[in-house]
């Protein structure tokens, strides 16, 4: 799920997202500047790996790797018209993640760069959704942040792993008799969205509403076409409908838990408690699309890899799925750019001059495959220890969703290995289409096969 850490994509911004980490574009090559970008002053004359291609989406690890040489704090010109910092080393990374001066208030943008920006940046829109943790600074973020945290704990998340295994069995039920699949579709996708419905405490009758609103807006991605429009005023009129109910008989979901957390005395508005539900239910719900996707492509692809983790799950040793999951989330994750940070003064990084206003957007998918960082970083390897990765952020705006998004990963890949002991992928890698954006990089679809199994009811 989000780190404080999702979101929308610089050209096409969503109205929410949970960490620095959320909604994908339709088309990668329309996401960001072409690589025929000019080399930053004093940089290497050398050309630039072509990005943002459909090539690129599909494994856009050649050109970080360029960067991150050749370099490691390049600004660039988005489609969008907007300037901006790409900060591709983990070191500077984990230092602008965490450096004060960098705000999350698209406010902070400077009027001289905002001018020059065809669409510009995320928090324009729908201005009521965007008070969220994703785009505030201290003191309201630790304000916000401390209530948050009171309604969505750990113990919850904890009661709620039971529902996920129930919601995952359930899924796949429905195509185990089948023996063929679409992942993304049949599993990835509904999973997360129903998880996370079911702990906000959203009627069970309204939840394919859910379903829908949200597959518009990741086939969409946050542009500003009518049906996401019209999903996001949807979305945002039944949110508050629900909220009003629920202030009238509260229960024991999350919604009910924002309404009763308070902190000295203060609780949170109701559009605070709206955005909130947003940012929850779409930026951990394609976090956790990409992370099972990914991660179960990468397995897939890793045989030997996938083996060792299908005998341990046997074994009931379930140590290398946790060690695993958090390899799955450094070596393919499901966020490749941290959300739009701004620098509130002049400051260095990376040996550049950033300038105030300035846009700074830390590539995680670069950085975690940083080799001063992580040993044979391109390697996946789920014994891996040494693993503090940026999957979920760092710093304040750190994903207040991982803990739910790490359950909801190691059941679903945990599960699908067990049930689904011969899974194969069903169309060369090469073939496969990804939802790339600036943000965001998924699956478009997982099209697998296997021997045909019982359901849950049947064995």
């Amino acid at each position: 799920m989000p780190a404080d850490n999702s979101a929308p994509g610089p050209s096409h911004p969503m109205p929410a997202a949970t960490s620095d980490t959320a909604a994908a574009s339709e088309d990668p090559a329309a996401s960001v500047a072409s690589a025929a970008d000019p080399a930053p002053a004093g940089g290497p004359a050398a050309a630039m790996p072509e990005m943002f291609t459909w090539e690129f989406a599909t494994d856009p690890y050649p050109a970080y790797a360029w960067l991150r040489e050749h370099a490691p704090m390049y600004r660039t010109t988005l489609p969008s018209g907007v300037e901006a910092w790409l900060v591709t080393r983990y070191a500077d990374a984990k230092q602008v993640l965490a450096d004060p001066r960098l705000s999350k208030n698209p406010q902070r943008h400077s009027a001289a760069a905002h001018a020059r920006g065809r669409v510009g940046i995320p928090g324009e829109r729908n201005a009521d959704l965007m008070m969220h943790l994703l785009n505030i600074d201290p003191p309201d973020h630790t304000r916000l942040r401390r209530l948050v945290s009171a309604a969505f704990t750990p113990r919850r998340v904890a009661e709620f792993a039971p529902r996920v295994q129930e919601l995952t069995d359930r899924l796949i039920d429905d195509f185990v008799e089948r023996g063929s699949a679409d992942l993304i579709h049949e599993f990835a996708f509904p999973l997360p969205i129903y998880a996370i419905c079911d702990m906000l405490g959203v009627p069970a009758e309204d939840q394919d509403d859910f379903r829908d609103w949200a597959g518009m807006m990741i086939r969409h991605g946050g542009g500003p076409r009518g049906g996401v429009a019209r999903s996001v005023k949807k979305m945002r009129s039944y949110l508050a409908d629900l909220i009003h109910r629920k202030r009238e008989g509260l229960g024991d979901d999350l919604i009910s838990g924002l309404i009763r957390a308070s902190d000295d005395g203060e609780h949170l508005s109701e559009n605070e408690a709206a955005a909130m539900c947003f940012v929850l239910l779409f930026a951990g719900f394609e976090t956790t699309i990409n992370l099972i996707g990914n991660g179960t492509l990468a397995l897939l692809r890793h045989p030997a890899e996938r083996a060792r983790l299908q005998a341990a799950l046997a074994a009931g040793d379930t140590a290398l799925l946790d060690t695993g999951v958090e390899e799955l989330l450094r070596y393919d994750g499901p966020v490749e750019l941290a959300t739009w940070r701004f620098a509130t003064e002049p400051l260095t990084v990376a040996g550049e001059r950033v300038a105030e206003g300035d846009p700074v957007l830390v590539v995680l998918a670069a950085a975690d495959r940083d080799p001063e960082r992580f040993t044979d970083p391109d390697r996946l390897d789920l014994t891996r220890r040494d693993n503090q990765h940026l999957g979920y952020g760092h710093g304040i705006h750190y994903c207040i969703g991982a803990p739910l998004a790490r359950i909801e990963a190691r059941t679903a890949i945990g599960t699908l290995l067990t049930r689904l002991p011969d899974l194969q992928l069903a169309a060369d890698p090469s073939e496969l289409r990804w939802r790339g954006g600036l943000i965001m990089r998924g699956l478009r679809t997982l099209p697998v096969t296997f021997t045909p199994g019982d359901t849950t009811t049947a064995r």
